[in-house]
C-alpha cells in the first residue's frame, strides 16, 4: 500500500489530493486559491509567493482530511508555460508570465522562420504560450530582468525547487515547450542561437528528468511546514492536462483525453511519428518513452458559454442553469444557425490566432437559447473537426475519455458526443490531473512496474455515453458547412482582428 500526495496548480488556484494506491481512490482533497493580474492587454500575471503559500494550505489541510502523518510520493502538475525569472535561490525577479500572457505575439511568429530538424516537433513554429518566445520578450523588452535572472523555468519547476531544492526539468515540458530535443535526450543551443536568446540554456535547469522519475527526497523543512513526519519521495510530473492522460489511462496509440473546461485540450499518442500538420506536435517520449504526443485544443469553450450567459444575457449562475436545460431539452433549436467558435482564435487544426468569432442565420424570431444552442454546437462542431482532421492525418480515435467543466453543462455534453458521433467515456473523478500524478509518483516508487500498469491501475472510474444518431447526423451534415464557412470567411475575420489589435 502506498500513499501519495498530489496537487494541480490550475489557472485559479491549486488542489491538493491524498491518493490510496490499494483501495485505487482519493481519500482527501483541499484548495486554496491565488490571483491572477493583468496589467495590460493581453498580459497575464503571478506571483510565485501565492503559489509557495497555496501549496502549504491546501498540502496540510488534505493531509489533515486525509488523516496522514506520512506519504511514500508527492508528485505535482501545473498549467504548462507559466514562466517564472528568478535567482538560484528561488527568489523572484519579477511577476510570473501566466501561460495565457500573450505578450510574445511577435516573438512566436518569428519562430516559423527558422528551419531546424527540431522545429517540425512542433509543426514548424512556438506557440504564443510558450517558454520560448516569453524568454524573447523578456531579453528585448526588460534586459534588467533577464541580466539579472539565473533561473528561467516553468511554474512546475518552481515548485519542485519548493519542495526539493533541487533545479530540475520535466522532460513532457522541455518536449512540448522549450523546443528541446527529446528524442536525443538533450538541448539545442543552435535554436536558442538563432531566436537570439543563445544565454537561455544555462537558464533552464539542467537535469531533465522523465514523467515519473525520481526527482530527490522532500526537504525536511517542506516536510515540517505540511505537517509530515517523513521526507517522502518527490516524483516529476509535468504539464496538467497531458498528466491527466494517466488518470484517463489514455495512454496507448487510439485513445484521446478530451478535457472541456475554459478552453479545451484533446490529447492522443502516437505509435511512431507521423505527419500531424495543424496540431502541435508529436513530440517524441514527452510523456513516456517509445511514444508520440500530439496535442490539439479549442481555445474558446465554456469561457465562450459563460461570456454569453453573464455578460451578454446578464444571466446568474441559476439563470444560466436554466438556460443550458432548457437547450439541452431542446438542441435541434439552433437549426437554420450556424455559430462559428474562434471567439480568441484558433489553436487547431488552423493554428490561426487572427480567427474570430461569427453568428449567420440570425432573425428577429431567434432567442437567446437559440443563439446558446448554436454556440454550442459551434464548439462541438469545433471539436469534430479536430477529430476529422487528425482521421484524415491517420489518426485513429477508438475510445474517447472526458473530463472537466464539459461534464457539468448537459447541453454541452450531449452536442459534443454527438458531433463525434462515437460512444464517449466520461470521468466520474473531476480532476484527472490530481489521479495522473498519483499514477506517475505510484510508479517512480515501485508500486507499479512503469507508467503504462500505473495507468491502467489508477485509471479513474468512467460512465459511457452514446451519441444520439439523428443528431449526429445532423452534426454529420453540418460540419462541412462550418468548415467552407471558416474559408470563406478567414479574409473578413483577418481584417477585423487586424483592427482589434490597431484599436
Amino acid at each position: 500500500m502506498a500513499h501519495i500526495l498530489s496537487f494541480d496548480f490550475g489557472t485559479g488556484g491549486l488542489r491538493a489530493g491524498v491518493y490510496e494506491t490499494d483501495r485505487r481512490q482519493m481519500l482527501a482533497q483541499a484548495e486554496a486559491p491565488y490571483a491572477t493580474h493583468y496589467p495590460r492587454a493581453g498580459w497575464a500575471e503571478q506571483s510565485p509567493a501565492g503559489w509557495r503559500a497555496a501549496l502549504r494550505m491546501a498540502g496540510r489541510a488534505a493531509l489533515e482530511k486525509a488523516g496522514r502523518r506520512t506519504v511514500d510520493a508527492v508528485c505535482t502538475a501545473t498549467t504548462a508555460s507559466t514562466v517564472a525569472i528568478c535567482r538560484r535561490d528561488g527568489t523572484p525577479l519579477s511577476p510570473a508570465l501566466l501561460w495565457m500572457d500573450c505578450r510574445a505575439e511577435a516573438e512566436a511568429r518569428e519562430t516559423a522562420s527558422l528551419d531546424h530538424p527540431v522545429m517540425r516537433y512542433c509543426g514548424g513554429s512556438d506557440a504564443v504560450e510558450w517558454l520560448v518566445p516569453k524568454a524573447m520578450w523578456l531579453k528585448r523588452n526588460r534586459r534588467d530582468i533577464w541580466d539579472a535572472a539565473e533561473v528561467v523555468c516553468e511554474a512546475l519547476d518552481y515548485v519542485n525547487f519548493d519542495l526539493t531544492g533541487e533545479w530540475v526539468g520535466s522532460r513532457m515540458n522541455a518536449a512540448c515547450k522549450w523546443n528541446y530535443d527529446s528524442a536525443a535526450g538533450q538541448f539545442v543551443p543552435e535554436v536558442y542561437e538563432a531566436f537570439g536568446i543563445a544565454d537561455l540554456t544555462e537558464r533552464l535547469p539542467q537535469r531533465i528528468v522523465p514523467v515519473g522519475g525520481v526527482i530527490a527526497p522532500m526537504r525536511a523543512a517542506m516536510a515540517a511546514e505540511l505537517g509530515l513526519e517523513n521526507r517522502p519521495i518527490v516524483a516529476q510530473g509535468g504539464i496538467d492536462a497531458h498528466i491527466g492522460i494517466l488518470g484517463a489511462d489514455t495512454i496507448e496509440p487510439g485513445g484521446m483525453l478530451f478535457i472541456g473546461g475554459t478552453s479545451i485540450v484533446q490529447l492522443v499518442q502516437l505509435a511512431e511519428e507521423s505527419d500531424v500538420s495543424g496540431f502541435w506536435g508529436p513530440y517524441p517520449n514527452a510523456l513516456n518513452d517509445g511514444r508520440w504526443l500530439v496535442e490539439c485544443g479549442q481555445v474558446a469553450a465554456g469561457s465562450m458559454l459563460n461570456w454569453l450567459a453573464g455578460e451578454m444575457f446578464g444571466l446568474d449562475a441559476a439563470g444560466h442553469a436554466a438556460l443550458i436545460a432548457e437547450v439541452a431539452a431542446n438542441p435541434s433549436r439552433s437549426e437554420g444557425l450556424l455559430a462559428l467558435d474562434y471567439m480568441m482564435g484558433n489553436r487547431t487544426p488552423y493554428r490561426d490566432a487572427a480567427l474570430r468569432g461569427a453568428l449567420m442565420g440570425l432573425t428577429l424570431g431567434h432567442t437567446r437559447a437559440d443563439v446558446y444552442a448554436a454556440s454550442i454546437d459551434s464548439i462541438a462542431l469545433g471539436s469534430a473537426n479536430v477529430l476529422s482532421v487528425l482521421k484524415a492525418r491517420g489518426v485513429a480515435v477508438d475510445r474517447v475519455m472526458m473530463a472537466g467543466g464539459i461534464v457539468k453543462n448537459a447541453a454541452w455534453l450531449q452536442a459534443t458526443v454527438d458531433a463525434i458521433g462515437q460512444p464517449v467515456q466520461v470521468a466520474r473523478e473531476d480532476n484527472l490531473s490530481l489521479v495522473g500524478t498519483a499514477a506517475a509518483a505510484a510508479a517512480a516508487i515501485g508500486a507499479f512496474p512503469d507508467l503504462r500498469a500505473a495507468a491502467a491501475a489508477c485509471v479513474a472510474p468512467s460512465k459511457e455515453l452514446l451519441p444520439d444518431p439523428a443528431r449526429a447526423e445532423w452534426f454529420q451534415k453540418m460540419l462541412p458547412l462550418y468548415q467552407d464557412a471558416t474559408e470563406r470567411l478567414r479574409p473578413v475575420l483577418h481584417q477585423l482582428a487586424s483592427r482589434q489589435r490597431e484599436a
